[in-house]
């Protein structure tokens, strides 16, 4: 394959690194190869996420790359039926062209199918390229795409899906018996807020998210949660544990801080008017002797 190419192009370098790290390192929920007389275009095929509609089912589609791949976002296509994306339309999700604001270099075409299926289970807002079928119709839709691949493009094309399709196939569980008293609801409890909980695994670190017409983000449901004990009082972020307190002590259980009273200085004007009134009396005395010492002076002048 790397004969026919110009291997000092960038866009070459990175698209044959990312088939041989998708052939070192395959996953059970997908799988993606170029087609060999053209490397920007690629055949994939995902697996539905557990716990949702779309479980069993195995979703084929196309990834075609710019020539300027990495810096610019790639094109996708449905080709299974589905009832969440259109086939064989251009998909609107903001790791596709019609974002390329939202693109990232360091995305790769593992990047895109692992967000692709967490968009799956998600609200379509209108986005282009979107469907809005009922739970059941893509109940149906899932486990008959697991029956044959669909037919697309020129035989090598074909071949490409049909070795995607036995691959993923080989690695997906047997299609869930769904009966009344287990429904994927059932089966996958409700938070209080009445949406299912799904967990999916994302190696790859922040999913972007779908945008519809308005700007809206259809990705923003999927998020993973993590419960918080309602007595749990976590040390925060950035604070070291002190070498003071024992290990064997936890924060509920730390002794509570010794109330430190301050003893407040005497008032100082309690003191000042103490000294003024004792120097008026020194004062008041002294004027006494005083005077008392001058009337005896004037008597005994009188008498001479």
């Amino acid at each position: 394959m790397a004969e026919k190419y110009n291997l000092k192009n960038p866009a070459v370098k990175r698209i044959l690194q990312e088939v041989k790290e998708m052939q070192s390192n395959p996953s059970d929920d997908f799988m993606s190869l170029p087609l060999e007389e053209n490397i920007f275009e690629w055949q994939f095929a995902i697996r539905g996420p557990c716990d949702t509609e779309f479980e069993g089912g195995i979703f084929h589609g196309r990834i075609q790359l710019p020539a300027e791949y990495p810096f610019k976002p790639p094109s996708f296509m449905l080709l299974t039926p589905n009832g969440r994306f259109e086939t064989q339309t251009k998909i609107c999700l903001s790791i596709s062209n019609h974002h390329p604001e939202h693109w990232q270099p360091s995305w790769s075409v593992r990047t895109a199918l692992v967000a692709l299926i967490a968009f799956m289970p998600t609200n379509p807002n209108g986005a282009l390229g979107s469907l809005d079928y009922k739970k059941e119709e893509r109940r149906t839709l899932a486990i008959k795409s697991r029956d044959a691949p669909p037919r697309f493009g020129t035989p090598e094309r074909q071949k490409v899906i049909d070795e995607i399709h036995e691959y993923v196939l080989s690695k997906a569980p047997p299609v869930p018996q769904l009966t009344t008293a287990q429904t994927p609801e059932e089966r996958h409890p409700k938070n209080e807020e009445g949406e299912s909980q799904v967990t999916l695994q994302n190696p790859e670190g922040n999913l972007p998210t779908e945008e519809g017409p308005q700007g809206s983000t259809a990705g923003d449901g999927i998020v993973e949660e993590h419960e918080v004990a309602a007595n749990a009082n976590p040390i925060p972020a950035g604070v070291r544990a002190s070498s003071d307190v024992p290990p064997s002590v936890t924060n509920n259980q730390l002794p509570p801080k010794p109330e430190i009273r301050v003893q407040k200085p005497a008032d100082d004007r309690l003191f000042t008017l103490a000294a003024v009134g004792l120097t008026i009396a020194i004062l008041v005395l002294l004027l006494k002797k005083f005077m008392k010492s001058s009337g005896h002076s004037a008597l005994f002048m009188d008498g001479s």
